[in-house]
């Protein structure tokens, strides 16, 4: 059977058989459980085991949005007036694999040790990062590479991500999973101001090809991160056919019809709001009249906001009426997406991008908790799998028909049609669908 433990915080995770504390692990006091602000913020990281995933992923998220910002400029300096439509391909060949694979990845990762599955994810992601940069090194890099790697990539991480995610709420209490889920934004989004400025740096100071070599030697860090955790996931014994946990999975999802609505919001979040920020090199050359500089401090605007949004899901943690709370933001979002399309100045620009991604995050984020809240652990791999294809799959589709309507248009024009119609999904849930409202 799978193993479901309660971890506590600074101990290694008992077995199920063990319920008697350790001399370690003493309980803590009244006086230590005051819900101070600032223990109630960083509850999660209390624990020992996540505390050392979060602070590996972190290093390596850095490096992944050094290469993020690195490889939308080598796009757009080697492709020229077809930028547009290749940014979007680019985005959506990195993304299609876990459209495709991330159902094989969640039943994978329910019926195989989630650590293993996960460090195997980031030695390919490693291997694709240095290739890339020895490519630009040597001057032999052309668009087919490119997106090669990219596709790569995205299959490492189809398999990857639902072990991950899975693996999030065996290193906290049931209490703290929101709050785990909000840092595990934060560090993704604090990572999306660093990178951005170090890239700019590295781009200037070294090249391309410096952002994608430091961005492979980034893994590492996440690779001893996941070597040293003391969690383990038990796959059930005896286990069924894979197909069978397919439809079980499956089945599960379509008796919650809750969860079929966030996945829902999911990709219209993804698919109508992720190309707000595929086209922003393409907007801050072309609309803007900008360069490498205002590019990357556009970035980091977005992901300042970001980091901003998930300290406020951190804080709030588990609370009533999550559900309507995320559709109000979601509708906020579209409409700071649809300003952001029609504004010109550039300091004004700026602090809509600091607001949209304060929105994004707080909605992805609680969306995500919901999912997780709502999933029970032996099945949380399918579970998240079947969310994470709806999530992570309206960023290709999105960004490649996004790409695509941009050449006919404009992309200001794509990314205001973009933020009214996500508004107006998130209006007709709010009015017709009670049980997502009401979660």
């Amino acid at each position: 059977m799978n193993t479901a433990v309660t971890p506590s915080p600074e101990s290694p995770v008992p077995s199920p058989e063990s319920r008697v504390p350790s001399p370690e692990s003493p309980a803590p006091s009244p006086q230590s459980r005051a819900p101070t602000a600032l223990r109630r913020i960083a509850a999660a990281l209390t624990y020992r085991d996540f505390r050392v995933l979060w602070s590996g992923a972190f290093l390596s998220t850095i490096g992944t949005w050094m290469q993020k910002v690195a490889q939308s400029w080598l796009v757009l300096t080697i492709t020229g007036a077809s930028s547009a439509f290749f940014l979007g391909l680019d985005s959506f060949l990195g993304e299609l694999p876990v459209l495709l694979f991330t159902l094989v990845g969640g039943v994978i990762a329910d019926r195989r040790d989630r650590r293993q599955l996960l460090l195997a994810s980031q030695c390919i992601q490693m291997a694709s990062a240095f290739t890339l940069a020895a490519l630009v090194y040597w001057d032999l890099v052309v668009i087919w590479h490119v997106l090669a790697l990219s596709v790569v990539t995205g299959l490492a991480q189809a398999f990857g991500g639902p072990a991950y995610q899975s693996l999030l709420p065996s290193l906290v209490r049931t209490e703290h999973v929101p709050n785990a889920i909000a840092f595990n934004s934060i560090q993704f989004n604090l990572a999306r101001v660093i990178g951005p400025l170090l890239a700019g740096a590295a781009l200037a100071a070294f090249g391309i090809a410096a952002c994608f070599g430091l961005n492979g030697l980034s893994f590492l860090a996440v690779i001893a991160a996941i070597l040293s955790l003391h969690v383990r996931h038990t796959p059930p014994t005896g286990a069924t056919r894979m197909h069978q946990e397919f439809q079980s999975g499956f089945a599960y999802v379509r008796a919650h019809p809750a969860l079929i609505g966030l996945a829902v919001l999911g990709f219209a979040g993804t698919f109508l709001g992720s190309p707000v920020l595929t086209f922003l090199p393409l907007f801050a050359q072309d609309v803007l009249q900008g360069g490498v500089t205002e590019y990357t401090y556009l970035m980091s605007c977005a992901g300042a906001g970001a980091v901003t949004g998930a300290f406020v899901v951190a804080w709030r943690g588990r609370f009533p009426h999550m559900g309507r709370t995320v559709l109000l933001i979601q509708i906020a979002f579209g409409g700071l997406v649809a300003l952001f399309a029609v504004t010109r100045v550039f300091w004004v620009n700026a602090s809509l991008l600091f607001a949209a991604g304060a929105c994004m995050v707080m909605a992805f984020a609680t969306l995500s908790s919901l999912v997780q809240l709502n999933a029970p652990n032996e099945m949380r791999g399918r579970v998240m799998s079947l969310y994470m294809v709806a999530f992570r799959g309206g960023m290709p589709l999105g960004s490649l028909m996004g790409g695509w309507l941009a050449t006919l248009t404009s992309a200001p024009t794509v990314l205001m049609v973009n933020g009214v119609l996500l508004s107006l999904v998130a209006v007709g849930f709010l009015a017709r669908e009670r049980r997502v409202r009401e979660l």
